[in-house]
């Protein structure tokens, strides 16, 4: 465990992480590179690094990435080929045209014949390059994003690194060998609160549901009002979107089609004919209205926040987490999304780190921030820190926020770009290049609604079994002080 390590200058080929990180040695460097077919087939050693690293090279990943390869030589020979009939039918084209200028038809109208065979071999390689690029499609999809240079090495959670704590002072610790029922957990404080149902939750739903009642329902509104709060006055516009999306939505944020079973599909289609999914996260929707877009430089950076339910079937989680609300099926949550220039990333995500846990602070709920190592960091994020509160029932530390940089991950497989001006380099002549880049992208937790909720019921409690409200929340409970 240790400190967050700086950044690395680009490299313009892969090379290994050096020594300044070595947890991470022996990963190729990705500085310089995206997850894309193009990289995938002339880099598939870097490739293969980084799914080592993540603990996903299984024999079929590597299956793909050698597929990949293949299908991208195959499409460039069928391009040639293609290019080759169009010159042909070009030149043949001409040629036909002087033949009917000097009278010569016979010949003309022979040369004819050519012409539609070109067109033929043309049209039939095109046919295969289309064939060709939704195999690549498909198959790049499934990889996940590169590995940024500071992500230090290892298998899971275990491996993550502590980078900062903050609070230590405020934790309810129990005595050594007195760990159980020295504090009560969350579930025991709702119910004493009389604002926990879990039977009608079951009724209605079954597990992993709540329904809250009285001045439990008012603090879960409070938190909610205040988190959105704190973000507006930070400078993110506050969004609200729709709680269910497209399939081709969650492709481009890479949800899908990874993680389908994860997702809660619902039976009607959207956009004509696509599969609809409930949101498993506001990042979705928030980063997903730009699908295709192409934006001006000036309109970036780009902060927005939303409040939204989250939807997740949980499927790999069986038998984990099972008391209390701590993993739920439907809970809220306030996501953070950025959208940056590349440079600028680094930099946003940490002003995102700080809007967190600054509402940790004020909530007087103990935390750490930890860097996630290669085995435990999300699908989609090159960097991610997760910030973990202190829980006094389980006396241990659960994750209530995420906040991930993307890279250009997301941007590229949504199509989202924008357009900027490159100037001229100092000392040489000519007109400023206008180019167009794909953006950054970041999201990250700002709070969990449910999370915080379990965390300011644990860490505000009373010898009593009561629970203060922290002085943060009053004014949104109308001055209330204790549950």
């Amino acid at each position: 465990r240790g400190s967050v390590r700086g950044l690395r200058m680009q490299a313009t080929a892969p090379e290994v992480v050096p020594a300044a990180n070595p947890a991470a040695a022996g990963r190729l460097s990705s500085a310089g590179y995206s997850m894309e077919s193009r990289t995938v087939a002339e880099q598939p050693d870097l490739v293969a690094s980084h799914l080592k690293a993540r603990r996903g090279d299984g024999a079929e990943t590597l299956a793909a990435v050698e597929r990949i390869g293949e299908l991208m030589r195959s499409r460039s020979d069928l391009i040639s080929k293609r290019d080759g009939a169009l010159q042909e039918r070009k030149t043949l084209s001409a040629e036909i045209g002087k033949l009917f200028k000097s009278g010569e038809a016979d010949a003309a109208n022979a040369l004819k014949a050519k012409v539609e065979a070109a067109n033929q071999v043309a049209d039939a390689a095109d046919a295969e390059v289309t064939e060709l690029e939704g195999e690549i499609t498909a198959l790049t999809e499934g990889l996940p994003n590169f590995l940024d240079d500071r992500v230090p090495d290892g298998s899971d959670e275990a491996d993550n690194e502590i980078v900062k704590e903050w609070g230590t002072e405020l934790r309810k610790v129990a005595a050594e060998g007195e760990e159980d029922g020295a504090y009560l957990w969350h579930d025991a404080l709702a119910e004493k609160c009389g604002g926990w149902d879990p039977e009608a939750s079951a009724r209605l739903s079954g597990a992993r549901f709540s329904v809250l009642r009285g001045s439990l329902a008012r603090m879960e509104r409070a938190l909610q009002q205040f988190f959105l709060d704190e973000l507006n006055a930070l400078g993110y516009t506050e969004c609200s979107v729709p709680y269910i999306v497209s399939r081709s939505s969650l492709r481009g944020t890479g949800q899908l089609p990874k993680f389908e079973d994860d997702l809660f599909k619902v039976s009607h289609q959207v956009n004509g004919n696509e599969d609809a999914f409930l949101i498993p996260t506001a990042e979705v929707p928030l980063t997903a209205m730009y699908r295709g877009e192409l934006v001006e430089a000036a309109e970036i950076p780009i902060k927005m926040c939303g409040l939204t339910p989250c939807f997740r079937a949980e499927a790999g989680s069986y038998g984990r987490d099972t008391r209390g609300m701590l993993r739920q099926h439907q809970f809220h949550k306030v996501e953070m999304v950025r959208v940056e220039r590349p440079e600028a990333s680094a930099a946003a995500q940490e002003e995102m780190l700080r809007a967190a846990e600054g509402m940790l602070e004020k909530l007087e709920l103990p935390y750490r921030r930890v860097l996630l190592c290669s085995g435990d960091i999300g699908f989609g994020a090159k960097i991610c820190y997760d910030l973990e509160v202190w829980l006094p029932g389980q006396q241990e530390y659960r994750e209530i926020s995420s906040v991930s940089d993307c890279g250009d991950f997301q941007a590229r497989r949504m199509g989202f770009r924008f357009r900027d001006v490159l100037p001229v380099p100092e000392g040489k002549k000519g007109k400023p290049k206008k180019v167009t880049i794909y953006p950054h992208t970041l999201n990250g937790s700002g709070l969990a609604v449910g999370r915080t909720l379990v965390a300011v019921l644990e860490n505000h409690q009373t010898p009593e079994g009561g629970v203060k409200v922290p002085e943060a929340l009053r004014p949104y409970m109308g001055g209330l002080e204790e549950l």
